[in-house]
């Protein structure tokens, strides 16, 4: 077996904390953070990771002496304006509720990785190792704790790595805990560059410099979100039972979220462009149009057409053996869960700050049988049943929050037939620029039953989708792919 670890060579190693010059005294010193009902389901050693891949023909030792201080002390001012993220996630036993606790010693692992694998091929579309992938991400599983003498399990939120290509690339790494979600990270990863491409960092570091650079900070407020629905007792029910299983967990120092496929997974990214898009739309329409007994949208979003797509060509491509097992694999149910944010559009009947910081998002559920996403119809029904969907949650945003932990329970433990999406197109991860340039490629590390996505970097008007595929499906995958866009361009 190949010896992925003698391709990675560490730097460096060290604590990155608030500035100790810098001290904003119009700001109360908050000690600890609570969490809402909303942040409840992803609390625990439930992790996030992304990659930055940026262009960077300079030597480590340049990098070392150049790059790295200004790295160190933007992260610095960040973490002073994101404190929390700097902080741990402490969860107490019942009926303590968990919380995130400040102080202002607190540090973030800052690693640095000199890396001899190929920078052009691991920072491609093209299908890469996941384990090449994997050695790129700060772990944070191996840092959290816990105490046997008060039962407290205490996790740090974020930890950052950055990998250095020898006189090619670099790639910025984020590992971050769930009780933040992707808007609340690209909003960290956006401050955080943008105060590092500045020539003179150092003109900044007076506040009234920091707020006129940058005046979206972070919103800390939890009086925001409402309950209306008393969800927060069902989630907290939730999450104190499921808080039992992290304690094994930490013992073993394991984590089903980080390293966990085999060598015979690949990730890829697929690109949709604008004209692939509107044909998948078109398509779509004309066919829900001549549905007898259903209703037409009067509109598809990318999204909906998207997630449809590469859904119906999944099932395809992993389960066109079926028919040689008897019609009760045909029969069986293929579920697709995904994100809503709920800053978005005042969906919560009441604004929400963009800047809002922890979680503000909702889950959606659709399903259908393997046979009608196989069929010739298998696209237009996917699309069917997600719009279905959005529509639901923009009615009843938390209808079923009860049964959310259930949701999870299958999505993740009862076997593969369930897909999760991760991120969203809107991000504008491409916009993180930290001096080097816009990145040129950002992935997420995540396993094969989740679908990310990001809008294109190089691509107007795309979409990429990250996919996680074992290295047998890959050409059947994107063959069906290309059939499945055939069809759609040619109607």
């Amino acid at each position: 077996m190949e010896n992925h670890h003698s391709k990675h060579k560490l730097v460096e190693q060290t604590q990155v904390g608030l500035p100790k010059a810098y001290h904003d005294n119009d700001d109360p010193k908050i000690k600890s953070l609570p969490l809402t009902f909303l942040d409840l389901p992803f609390t625990g050693p439930i992790y996030v990771r992304r990659q930055f891949f940026y262009n960077f023909p300079f030597s480590t030792n340049h990098f070392y002496q150049n790059t790295l201080p200004t790295l160190k002390l933007s992260l610095s001012l960040t973490l002073q304006r994101f404190f929390p993220l700097a902080g741990n996630l402490l969860c107490p036993p019942p009926p303590h509720k968990p919380f995130i606790q400040c102080t202002n010693e607190d540090t973030v692992t800052f690693t640095i990785i000199e890396s001899s694998l190929n920078f052009d091929h691991i920072s491609s579309n093209d299908p890469k190792s996941v384990k090449d992938l994997d050695h790129l991400v700060p772990t944070l599983m191996d840092k959290a704790t816990y105490d046997k003498s008060d039962d407290t399990i205490v996790s740090p939120l974020v930890a950052l790595q950055v990998t250095v290509f020898p006189n090619r690339g670099l790639c910025i790494a984020i590992t971050y805990c769930h009780v933040i979600d992707d808007r609340c990270c690209g909003h960290f990863m956006k401050f955080w560059s943008s105060l590092c491409g500045i020539i003179n960092l150092e003109e900044i570091i007076d506040s009234t410099l920091l707020k006129k650079h940058y005046s979206l900070l972070p919103c800390f407020d939890r009086e925001i979100l409402k309950d209306p629905d008393e969800l927060e007792a069902v989630l907290l029910k939730d999450y104190f039972n499921e808080r039992t299983l992290w304690k094994d967990k930490l013992v073993a120092q394991s984590q089903n979220g980080e390293s966990i496929l085999e060598e015979d997974y690949v990730k890829t990214t697929i690109v949709f462009g604008r004209e692939g898009i509107e044909a998948m739309k078109r398509f779509a329409m004309n066919k829900l149009k001549k549905s007898n007994g259903y209703k037409a949208p009067q509109y598809l979003s990318t999204f909906m057409v998207i997630c449809g797509f590469v859904w119906s060509s999944l099932i395809k491509t992993t389960r066109h053996d079926d028919n040689n097992e008897g019609g009760e694999e045909e029969e069986k149910e293929e579920h697709f869960h995904f994100p809503a944010d709920c800053r978005n559009n005042n969906l919560l009947g009441y604004p929400i700050p963009i800047t809002y910081f922890g979680n503000c998002i909702t889950q959606c559920q659709t399903k259908l049988k393997r046979m009608e996403l196989k069929g010739e119809e298998g696209f237009v029904n996917a699309v069917k049943v997600i719009e279905k969907g959005i529509n639901d949650m923009k009615s009843s945003p938390f209808r079923g929050a009860e049964n959310w932990k259930a949701l999870f329970m299958k999505l993740f433990v009862l076997g593969n037939s369930a897909f999760h999406v991760m991120a969203s197109h809107k991000l504008g991860v491409y916009e993180t620029d930290f001096g080097f340039g816009r990145p040129k490629k950002v992935e997420m590390v995540h396993s094969s039953k989740a679908i990310s996505l990001a809008e294109s970097g190089h691509v107007e008007g795309g979409v990429e989708v990250g996919l996680v595929l074992k290295r047998v499906h890959y050409q059947r995958f994107v063959h069906v792919l290309k059939q499945g866009l055939q069809i759609l361009m040619n109607n």
